[in-house]
């Protein structure tokens, strides 16, 4: 009978978010304070003003969802919660997994800001517009979605970039070879096979470069062994060193985000509830189909949080 808490990534972001979290509790309030800072610019007004296309920009959209997950653990703590005590595990959605470690403490929030700024600068960077896509997968097996991308790759690199579990994959690379994958896979019985409208072609090998900025930025910063494990995107395994786990944030950008194993995973480890913490309920929907087992909870408003403070007590 144990808790998780999971961290939301890009695609969550919305004009407004976490407003409400900074109005209610001065300590959320603080950690946008501390963003803003950390960045250089008022984050925060681009979150509660917009314009949307500005912050659904990956270079702003990557700290401002940490931020708001950041707002709804610091307001928890102040008022007496301890991740150690609570909580077994976190795991983040790509970006989330920065939160998630921030969250329990491996990184103090200003540096996962600038962390997060530096990952959305050179993901962005790595491949010059127009020549990278993604593309969603609806209703086939994870094997038939392999072939396809196998098949395509002779137009370039194809390969699965996200496992979100209720028969969704997407899949990412070169736009030739994601655009014939695409139709391989409708050809082989997908339900839906839907080019996602992303600036680069995230979570695949032509994200090296972004990588080796990764690598060297996690290299310059403070880490301490979080206080619970995080379950890695790429490994679906518990990890607490933090070598290793910067290790799996490099693999991670060009990796798989295995989230649908990652889900089964604390299924199988006796985790029964999973809190999703910061904006949206994007988490909890993917874990309603992939265990219906597990009960899935979010903390997003001044109420949620108040609510698990009850309930975590």
């Amino acid at each position: 009978m144990a808790i998780a808490f999971t961290f939301p990534g890009q695609g969550s972001q919305s004009v407004g978010m976490g407003k409400d979290l900074a109005d209610a509790f001065p300590e959320a309030r603080a950690v946008f304070d501390e963003v803003d800072a950390a960045l250089g610019e008022k984050l925060s007004t681009l979150m509660w003003e917009g314009p949307e296309e500005k912050l659904t920009l990956t270079a702003n959209a990557q700290p401002a969802l940490m931020a708001v997950s950041m707002a709804a653990i610091r307001a928890m703590e102040a008022r007496g919660f301890d991740m150690k005590s609570k909580i077994a595990y976190v795991a983040g959605h790509s970006l989330g997994e920065y939160s998630a470690l921030c969250a329990a403490g491996m990184f103090s929030v200003a540096d996962t800001a600038r962390l997060l700024r530096t990952r959305g600068n050179a993901m962005q960077a790595a491949v010059p517009v127009g020549e990278g896509a993604m593309a969603a997968i609806i209703g086939l097996e994870q094997d038939v979605v392999q072939a396809a991308c196998e098949e395509a790759s002779s137009k370039g690199v194809c390969q699965i970039a996200n496992d979100n579990g209720g028969g969704q994959l997407v899949i990412s690379g070169s736009k030739d070879a994601v655009t014939e994958a695409a139709r391989i896979a409708t050809e082989k019985g997908a339900k839906r096979a839907l080019m996602l409208p992303v600036s680069a072609p995230f979570h695949s090998a032509l994200m090296s470069p972004a990588a080796d900025a990764m690598r060297v930025a996690l290299g310059e910063v403070d880490k301490k062994p979080p206080v619970v494990p995080v379950i890695a995107n790429v490994t679906v395994s518990p990890l607490t060193d933090p070598d290793a786990i910067v290790n799996s944030l490099v693999e991670q950008v060009t990796g798989q985000v295995r989230w649908r194993e990652t889900i089964e995973w604390f299924a199988a480890n006796d985790v029964t509830t999973l809190y999703e913490v910061g904006t949206g309920k994007v988490l909890s929907g993917l874990a309603r189909r992939i265990n219906r087992d597990l009960t899935p909870v979010s903390i997003t408003t001044p109420q949620d949080v108040e609510t698990a403070l009850a309930n975590l007590a």
